[in-house]
């Protein structure tokens, strides 16, 4: 019975206590304010510092950071920190940088207004020193406390009055729209910048979440460059979105040179299309950043009514279009929201999340999740709304899927980038499903292959002929032995069934020939051994899920072990 207990005791302190740390956390950057080196953001040093962060709402009608009914402030932060986040995108709305009836209100007024007595209470037990602050007190002290945690912050103007977002004709979709003044964002921005010079950890400004709504057109983008003045019941083109776009970036870097000024699309922050040709004019360098959201339902019903893999493929082909050019135009590209319900039972964001686990991977690209508070005071009237994309429990006592967050832990590390040549550029063997990569066996059977963390994994090189040669060796190759059996390290790498090709629309099927002439695909079994499978789910079958031969060989330049 003692030894039961004890063990209890065990567990609770690790699901409890946020200072019990995730495996490979990303570094907290030293070395601020933080710039941009092409696609990269680098520190002053030049090293790069990849963005590993999560959303914390503050901008719904208490105007509050959520969960300080739940949990002290500093808790909070250490909870950050000890999910392996470097960074936490706080959203704002304009209002309270431009509204000063309110953005004078008291944390208390504030709730009271809404009927919120009994977040009122459990603040008061939590978080006592909140009540009587401002609203804008209160931010600010949300963004101290994480500084003093080492969390890095990106304060995202995300509408304009108080409330959920975000519907196409909400009247905060895009310039002229009812609740967005252009002039009005302009000098929030203004203020919102002035306000953190100098407070270090604060090292982006996001511009406006997701520009959207049926006054957005790009139609005349390159016939009117000059802005023509509208009514605000007018189309606002293509050449006002850059006009103020333009203006926001230069407000902001003026009022604060030190932030990075991250800038987003049209149509829910997925199109920049219109910047291939004509890229924004700015006074300023080494410190502009685009960013992309992309769920599951960006896509409509498309993850849950065909295959994974066509739908993966026809995916990123449009993203690569549409924005991820940014990244060979030497720009960094944020994908500051992303997630799925991680209660684990939506098959679409299931299958899309095999999808952007693989991009992430290979683009390396920095990012936020979607979302970190594990509920909400009110949200479109319910108060105590469960968020159930947070990977934090509707009681804030600890995390809502763990699973999810070892899956997530290889992303918060960067495998590449400006000042991390540590050696060789090689490739590793990264797999979505679980978010581990391919590893050599144990000291007693070397050769044979497995599923573990991404810090020690295997270093190939991916070789013209298409082998998969043990970095370092020309000798020592990936080889299928046949279906079902386990795929091993093997001295002839002049074999067919040493050549390893990517297949289907996703890339992510690496296929072979077998001895026997026929085709098989990497996969894994049940121990997370690396064997070889009849290749599966290829295309038109929308019921077949391919998830365990999904392999993506990435590129690397840090030492693993």
């Amino acid at each position: 019975m003692k030894i039961k207990l004890l063990f209890l005791l065990v567990v609770c302190f690790h699901v409890l206590n946020p200072n019990v740390l995730l495996p490979e956390q990303p570094a907290i950057a030293t070395a601020l304010p933080l710039y941009t080196d092409s696609r990269w953001i680098v520190d002053e040093s030049g090293k790069r510092v990849k963005l590993a962060c999560a959303n914390w709402v503050s901008h719904l009608q208490p105007v509050l950071a959520e969960g300080l009914n739940r949990q002290p402030l500093d808790v909070i932060s250490k909870w950050i920190v000890s999910m392996g986040f470097n960074c936490i995108r706080l959203t704002w709305p304009l209002w309270v940088a431009t509204n000063d009836t309110l953005a004078s209100l008291t944390v208390q007024q504030s709730f009271e207004s809404l009927g919120l007595l009994e977040s009122i209470g459990a603040i008061r037990v939590n978080n006592p020193s909140m009540l009587n602050l401002t609203i804008i007190q209160a931010f600010q002290a949300v963004v101290s406390n994480l500084g003093k945690n080492g969390v890095m912050v990106i304060i995202d103007n995300h509408i304009s009055q108080p409330g959920w977002c975000c519907a196409n004709r909400d009247g905060n979709g895009f310039f002229g729209d009812i609740y967005f003044d252009p002039d009005l964002w302009i000098k929030g921005l203004t203020r919102m910048a002035t306000l953190f010079n100098g407070t270090s950890n604060v090292i982006g400004m996001s511009l406006r979440n997701e520009l959207r709504g049926p006054k957005q057109n790009v139609s005349v983008w390159y016939k009117n460059y000059y802005f023509s003045f509208l009514n605000v019941n007018s189309i606002i083109t293509s050449s006002s979105f850059i006009r103020y776009m333009q203006q926001g970036a230069e407000a902001v870097h003026r009022a604060n040179p030190d932030v990075l000024t991250i800038l987003s699309g049209l149509d829910y922050d997925k199109d920049l299309h219109f910047l291939r040709n004509q890229p924004l004019n700015l006074s300023f360098t080494r410190k502009l950043v685009f960013e992309l959201h992309w769920y599951s339902f960006s896509d409509g019903d498309a993850w849950s009514t065909g295959n994974p893999n066509q739908v993966c493929g026809r995916v990123v082909n449009a993203l690569k279009d549409k924005i991820l050019f940014v990244l060979d135009q030497g720009y960094p590209l944020f994908v500051s929201e992303f997630g799925i319900d991680l209660r684990g039972g939506s098959l679409a964001d299931n299958r899309y999340s095999n999808c952007i686990f693989g991009v992430a991977a290979e683009l390396d690209f920095d990012w936020a999740l979607w979302a970190f508070m594990g509920s909400y005071y009110l949200r479109e009237g319910v108060m105590g709304l469960d968020e159930v994309y947070a990977v934090m429990n509707w009681g804030w006592s600890g995390p809502r899927n763990s699973t999810f967050l070892r899956r997530l832990s290889a992303l918060q590390s960067p495998f590449r980038g400006a000042g991390l040549d540590e050696v060789a550029p090689y490739q590793i063997l990264y797999h979505p499903l679980t978010g581990l990569c391919v590893q050599r066996g144990s000291f007693k059977k070397p050769l044979d292959l497995k599923l573990g963390s991404c810090a020690e994994s295997a270093q190939w090189m991916y070789t013209p002929e298409m082998t998969l040669a043990v970095n370092g060796t020309t000798v020592l190759c990936l080889q299928a032995d046949g279906l079902g059996r386990r795929a091993k390290l093997r001295g002839d790498c002049s074999s067919p069934a040493t050549k390893w090709k990517p297949i289907s629309d996703s890339r992510m099927h690496l296929s072979t020939t077998l001895p026997t002439n026929s085709t098989a695909c990497l996969d894994i079994d049940s121990k997370n051994n690396i064997i070889a499978s009849r290749c599966q789910c290829l295309w038109g079958d929308a019921s077949c899920d391919p998830a365990s031969q999904w392999f993506k060989i990435i590129y690397s330049t840090i030492r693993r072990y």
